[in-house]
């Protein structure tokens, strides 16, 4: 074997489609774009969502439900998820610079505490809200609570 007689694997390599070359090519003619319509010229293209005249999906699809503009995102974080970072990173103030610092959330992110878990570590924590369970659990382990 040489580079005189390499050969791609069989089956890898397609013929390409000679268009518009006689009647003989078996795509001569119309070069495969049918008859009549503007189809047939170059340039045309069909706007997005069109379905060749049938009633398009976004249209047949019922519309549904509201997304409110004004809406509050938070993420949420656990009182049993604060022990672990607690213990992880030695924190003894959670806020969102230093959450974000440790890449639990991002930069601009509105923090809820909820209660789920246990709390041990005494904790000062400055969020933006926070259930009453998870309020109680905190006070309850010497910690302080601060709305921002």
């Amino acid at each position: 074997m040489n580079l005189s007689n390499l050969k791609p694997a069989k089956g890898s390599v397609k013929k390409v489609k000679r268009i518009g070359r006689g009647q003989g090519s078996g795509h001569g003619g119309t070069s495969t774009r049918g008859n009549k319509g503007a189809g047939q010229r170059s340039g045309t293209v069909a706007k997005r969502g069109f379905e060749g005249g049938q009633m398009p999906l976004q249209r047949r699809v019922p519309k549904h439900g509201f997304k409110n503009p004004f809406r509050r995102e938070f993420e949420v974080v656990n009182v049993g998820q604060l022990q672990r970072y607690i213990d992880k990173f030695k924190m003894q103030v959670v806020d969102p610079e230093t959450l974000n610092n440790f890449g639990i959330i991002r930069k601009n992110d509105r923090i809820k505490i909820l209660g789920n878990g246990e709390l041990k570590s005494k904790v000062d924590v400055k969020v933006h809200a926070i259930s009453e369970k998870a309020k109680k659990a905190i006070e309850a382990a010497g910690g302080s609570v601060n709305i921002i």
